[in-house]
């Protein structure tokens, strides 16, 4: 009798251990699916946001290379025609300045382009043609300045601190930033001068663009309201190098200057982690 209840206890030990043991892994399982459920989400989530990021980054590039050099075309084609009947010399080499910034943004277009749509290979020749334009790059910043003093926009230029390699994002973003001020400043029109300035510091980069124009005590009544950049940085392309500009830690300010003018200035840290 002693031995039957013995291995009576023992199947019902047995049997409630099994009973315990499925449910462990049951519950074991269903833990696992949700864990792998909830990283699924997780990495979906992260996909879209950086194709939302790529996208946002795209659509900076577009603008910057279009408005720029759409800008710079513009004011090209209306002095060669001012000048077309009279000297036509200067008519001529305005004109090729419009050719010139023509083939700049198409090449800096392929190059965007390229990117975008990788070769089969994984090169970033789409459809052939490897004389893509070479990255922005402050290095890059005295042929900018040539096209703006050609267009008729007079810039002086100084770099304080020793010049060195910049991350590449980094160095995009300052450049876009001397071009989308000088770009800026081109439209006020004749008389208007530009200031740049890039420090080189041990720990951040900055960059001023100052220029002249109507002072804002005076009513700013030269041009258009149209043409001039909106009140404190709120023009498209300057709202978009203010995001870029904080991706990587650092701040921009863009505002009129009251004695005339308008100062676009950022301050890049360069040892964030």
């Amino acid at each position: 009798m002693t031995a039957a209840v013995v291995a009576g206890a023992a199947s019902a030990v047995a049997l409630w251990l099994a009973v315990t043991l499925a449910r462990t892994r049951r519950r074991h399982r269903a833990a696992v699916g949700e864990r792998g459920w909830l990283l699924e989400r997780e990495r979906e989530s992260a996909a879209s946001a950086a194709v939302d990021a790529e996208r946002a980054r795209i659509a900076a590039e577009l603008h910057d290379i279009v408005s720029h050099n759409v800008s710079l075309m513009v004011v090209q084609a209306g002095a060669a025609r001012e000048v077309l009947a009279t000297m036509p010399q200067e008519a001529a080499a305005a004109m090729a300045a419009v050719e010139a910034a023509g083939r700049d943004a198409m090449t800096e277009l392929r190059h965007l382009l390229g990117l975008l749509a990788p070769a089969a290979d994984g090169s970033e020749e789409a459809g052939g043609g490897g004389d893509f334009a070479p990255q922005p790059s402050l290095s890059r910043l005295s042929p900018l300045i040539d096209r703006f003093a050609f267009a008729g926009l007079p810039v002086e230029v100084r770099i304080s601190g020793e010049p060195r390699p910049l991350p590449g994002g980094i160095d995009v973003t300052a450049y876009r930033i001397v071009q989308e001020a000088l770009t800026n400043a081109l439209k006020h029109g004749d008389g208007v001068t530009a200031e740049v300035t890039v420090r080189y510091a041990d720990h951040y980069l900055r960059v001023e663009v100052l220029n002249s124009g109507p002072s804002v005590l005076a009513g700013e009544s030269a041009r258009p309201d149209r043409d001039r950049p909106k009140p404190d940085g709120a023009g498209r392309g300057l709202l978009g190098l203010r995001e870029r500009v904080a991706v990587y830690g650092g701040d921009l300010d863009a505002r009129r200057r009251l004695g005339g003018g308008y100062r676009v200035r950022a301050r890049i840290p360069l040892d964030r982690p």
